[in-house]
């Protein structure tokens, strides 16, 4: 199962900046999984939220004005990329105003790097999952009223790879469905240790986690 760091590791360094990455590469996690928005100087900047804690849209700002903003300097896409190529990177679309600008990042690091793009915009990721030396993922924060409500939705998004699923909407049956059919599933939202050693015996193929350091205190299960 990929230990994946939520956004680097945020304990000593602020979130989604290359400082919390290279804390998570130096811990020893498979991945690390960031979140791509578009800045008003037309870049693909790393920032979690839409808004800014002085109330302004970061699609508004310019990148030095997000680094103001945020009280620290804020990546670029291909600036995170180029610290790290041996592990996975889960890039998450926030929003289809950022899809063209990292998908013209991602397709120069596709031959070197390994890359899942993920969104919550499941036909974001369908009209841009043309590039087979990708891989992509659809986000849920809702399960599926059945079987065949998720068999539907993967019919709809054939590009797809894998699905990643919020901690608690996790059922058993339906990640066995998905094997079936070949597409993996990840999951984020897990907080407590119980959560994580849980995690454990599900058909998972990975966590995104706060809390790599929960996981990999499992080392001898990898």
């Amino acid at each position: 199962m990929l230990i994946i760091s939520h956004r680097g590791v945020c304990a000593r360094n602020p979130e989604n900046t290359l400082e919390a990455f290279q804390a998570a590469i130096a811990l020893g996690v498979d991945g690390i999984e960031t979140d791509v928005r578009l800045s008003a100087d037309r870049l693909p900047v790393l920032c979690h939220d839409r808004i800014t804690p002085d109330g302004r849209e970061v699609s508004r700002l310019t990148r030095d004005e997000l680094a103001e903003a945020l009280g620290h300097p804020v990546p670029t896409l291909d600036e995170a990329l180029d610290i790290w190529a041996s592990g996975l990177w889960n890039v998450e679309i926030k929003t289809p105003a950022a899809a063209e600008a990292t998908h013209e990042v991602l397709r120069e690091y596709a031959g070197s790097h390994n890359i899942l793009i993920t969104s919550f915009w499941h036909n974001l990721v369908e009209t841009t999952g043309q590039d087979r030396r990708l891989r992509y993922g659809a986000l849920l924060a809702n399960r599926p009223a059945d079987h065949e409500s998720l068999n539907a939705m993967l019919d709809r998004l054939p590009s797809l790879s894998c699905v990643v699923w919020d901690y608690e909407v996790l059922d058993s049956a339906l990640l066995g469905q998905l094997l079936d059919r070949g597409i993996k599933s990840l999951c984020y939202g897990v907080k407590t240790k119980e959560e994580h050693a849980a995690c454990w015996t599900l058909p998972l193929s990975g966590v995104i986690t706060d809390h790599p350091d929960f996981l990999l205190s499992y080392g001898s299960l990898r």
